[in-house]
């Protein structure tokens, strides 16, 4: 697909020529209720690597903390850009997720794994994370990259189809056979929905406690 000419866009980027292109009145969120705040869920839904951050951040925090570290790491570097994320001094990202509050728990680990993932998608996709979706093939492949990324497992790579797939009209062949049949933020469009994700997900960790597996 051919990009319309664009002035350069200082926070964006390709990624807010991607929300202009892909955006539709229908079947299409404007935003992911995930973080507790109005504009960084917007972010999320409008900006393909933030969301991939979000879910990089996604563990050993809640679900809010990880979904609003996007936006917070945007504001603090002034931008959301693969290949800049990629370039920055490892040292000067650590002391950006360490300033306070700090990013997420694990500061230090997780400013790595963002910059691993910038790199990736600089490298992979010439800064797009769009790409990842727009020239998969079908669902297969689709799952294929998103599993190729680094930090990102099963878990996440399902998610993340099931985000795609129900909120953000992404639609492939064979996207139905990969997506998963259990509740995921895929099925999150509210905050209430979100609440009882959560819930579930507590239940479901107590309930593997009290049987004495790991949580």
């Amino acid at each position: 697909m051919l990009l319309p000419a664009t002035k350069p866009e200082p926070y964006r980027g390709v990624a807010s020529v991607y929300h202009r292109l892909m955006a539709t009145p229908a079947g299409r969120a404007s935003s992911l209720p995930f973080s507790g705040i109005d504009e960084a869920d917007r972010l999320l839904a409008e900006d393909p690597l933030a969301l991939l951050i979000g879910f990089a951040l996604d563990q050993q925090v809640t679900v809010q903390k990880a979904f609003s570290g996007p936006w917070e790491l945007r504001r603090r570097i002034g931008h959301l850009d693969a290949a800049r994320i990629a370039a920055m001094d490892p040292a000067e990202l650590d002391r950006v997720f360490r300033e306070r509050p700090a990013l997420h728990r694990f500061p230090g680990s997780m400013a790595g794994k963002v910059q691993a993932l910038a790199a990736a998608i600089a490298h992979d996709y010439g800064g797009d994370a769009s790409r990842i979706w727009r020239e998969a093939r079908d669902g297969r492949d689709l799952q294929a990259r998103l599993l190729a990324l680094p930090g990102f497992g099963e878990m996440k790579a399902r998610s993340i189809l099931a985000i795609l797939g129900k909120q953000l009209g992404v639609d492939l062949p064979g996207m139905a056979a990969v997506m998963p049949a259990h509740l995921t933020l895929g099925d999150v469009d509210s905050v209430e929905a979100l609440a009882s994700y959560q819930a579930g997900k507590r239940a479901k960790k107590a309930e593997l406690r009290a049987q004495g597996e790991r949580a």
